[in-house]
């Protein structure tokens, strides 16, 4: 069944339509950060760099997809720069050229996906899947290492509901299905997948798999490598399916190379997941702590007796307060939010889910809040990306990094994190406000995702770099995981081989000189590019 047509995001923005500052928004930005900011403005359009591909080479690519869909067209090329991290967003701001791929192709099969990759191979062209562009860490970056060209493989074309077993409870999705088609398709079936990270309304099926997202219900339905039932993947040198039954002791799970692969070793172009049925009923839930330490303690007892609700997340006191300012309710919220969400087949099932929480979260000192600010937080749970852009035009970076580890080691890892990130931004003349919250757990440890918000500095690009630099090699010496849900992509490239070892970073190399020997597949994500044969 095929999807409808999705929207796409803006080339210089997140999102279709610019964001508005919520209300108290100035006002708190006024009191943390005092001056008037530097605004760096948008373009009207961006300046590409020229196409290196050659005539013949489209041709040989619209025989493949069809002329509509193998195109040098700068409509197109400037939808394909990248990802939308805050440096790519304010590199689009700037005067430089824009570095483009020099051909976007959409095939619309697996079997096409597989011509274009042995077309590809055969004249040595880089090839980056794209399925949203919703990287924040450069993972879909139209860059060619040593090849000749790059072209941006666009998988929306894939978008379709390609099987469903209502008996198993699985589904097929062509790789490109974004999460609204895919939540779309399943509905007519009474059914949904569950996975609502923030980048839901662009990010794909098979980018989803790609960089182990993990949606916001993740306490409920679990990551998304969790759900993944089957994969069907295209490389350079032939095809694979992999995934026959519910669990197998048929030797190392190979769906494990490509769950996280980032189209390095090849293309994902069909994946099956688990899905559940619609639930019967929502409830919500919201509650304050003294402070993070009572709060983190009695998420982490919940967890740990199994308590399950769909959505769990802690805000630290200082996310606390600048929430509750920027819904203009500056004086009302005080110590730490946490907010929740419960599903059942009915009533008394989310009711009771929710009435144990709510039992073991009074005795950690919290006060419960009612269901307001966790319906609240749902109904602007995707739109936060969007307003990096607004504060960008305001003169205020706003940019996010996340990692996870156990709960042992959690108050620690805060802690320097945090200071990293203070320290360097202040020492820029930029002092920073660091706000940070637990989004996904597990009885052995948790997230934590920061929001820094600053001053925009005289280079900007390099401000947040630097910081960025020094809060990952905190997450390094910490002994935390560089990534728990945005990937490796080529800005955490350098700190991977400090949390797999040498040896890790030999096996994964070993794994792409089988798969892409000529390393055509998106130069330079997860490893380093080595030199084209």
């Amino acid at each position: 069944m095929p999807a409808a047509a999705a929207p796409r995001s803006r080339w210089d923005a997140w999102g279709t339509e610019p964001a508005r500052l919520p209300p108290g928004a100035r006002a708190i930005l006024a009191t943390v950060l005092p001056g008037k900011p530097r605004a760096i403005p948008r373009r009207d359009g961006p300046n590409l760099t020229p196409s290196h591909l050659d005539v013949t080479t489209l041709a040989a690519f619209a025989e493949i997809v069809g002329p509509a869909n193998a195109t040098l067209g700068d409509d197109l090329r400037m939808l394909h720069l990248g990802g939308k991290s805050t440096p790519d967003l304010l590199r689009r701001r700037l005067d430089d050229p824009q570095t483009a791929p020099d051909a976007v192709i959409s095939p619309a099969t697996h079997d096409e996906v597989a011509a274009v990759l042995t077309l590809c191979d055969d004249r040595g062209i880089a090839v980056v899947p794209f399925g949203g562009g919703t990287s924040v860490v450069g993972g879909v970056d139209p860059q060619r290492g040593a090849h000749p060209a790059v072209i941006a493989l666009d998988l929306s074309r894939t978008a379709a509901l390609l099987d469903l077993d209502e008996v198993s409870l699985l589904a097929t999705f062509g790789a490109g299905t974004t999460g609204p088609q895919a939540e779309e398709l399943l509905a007519a079936h009474g059914c949904t997948l569950g996975h609502f990270p923030q980048s839901f309304q662009f990010a794909t099926i098979g980018g989803f798999a790609a960089t182990r997202s993990s949606g916001q219900a993740s306490r409920g339905y679990g990551r998304f490598d969790d759900l993944v039932h089957a994969l069907r993947v295209a490389t350079p040198v032939g095809e694979l399916s992999l995934g026959r039954a519910p669990a197998s002791a048929a030797g190392p799970d190979l769906r494990e190379l490509f769950l996280g692969s980032e189209g390095a070793l090849g293309v994902l172009t069909e994946v099956s997941v688990r899905i559940r049925r619609l639930p019967g009923a929502t409830r919500y839930g919201a509650w304050t702590f003294p402070d993070f330490a009572s709060g983190s303690a009695a998420i982490r007892e919940a967890t740990q007796r199994g308590i399950r609700p769909t959505v769990l997340r802690l805000s630290d006191e200082a996310e606390t307060r600048v929430n509750a300012a920027l819904g203009g309710h500056l004086t009302r919220m005080r110590g730490c939010l946490a907010v929740a969400t419960f599903e059942g087949s009915d009533d008394a099932e989310s009711e009771a889910i929710r009435s144990k929480l709510d039992s073991l979260f009074a005795a950690h000192g919290a006060k419960s809040r009612g269901e307001d600010p966790a319906r609240s937080w749902e109904r602007g749970r995707f739109s936060s990306p969007a307003l990096r852009d607004t504060l960008l035009d305001t003169g205020v970076l706003a940019e996010t990094l996340e990692t996870a580890t156990t709960w042992a080691l959690l108050p620690g890892l805060k802690r320097t994190v945090t200071e990293a990130l203070t320290d360097t931004l202040a020492a820029e003349g930029t002092k920073p406000v660091v706000l940070c919250h637990i989004s996904h757990v597990y009885p052995a440890g948790a997230s934590l995702y920061f929001t820094v918000i600053a001053a925009l500095g005289p280079d900007p690009i390099g401000q947040w770099l630097r910081a960025k630099d020094a809060a990952s090699r905190a997450i390094a010496d910490a002994r935390a995981t560089i990534t728990h849900h945005h990937a490796v992509g080529r800005d955490h490239r350098a700190y991977l081989e400090a949390e797999v070892g040498a040896l890790g970073i030999e096996v994964l190399r070993a794994v792409k000189a089988t798969l892409d020997p000529r390393g055509i597949m998106n130069p330079g994500a997860l490893i380093a590019p080595h030199a084209a044969p």
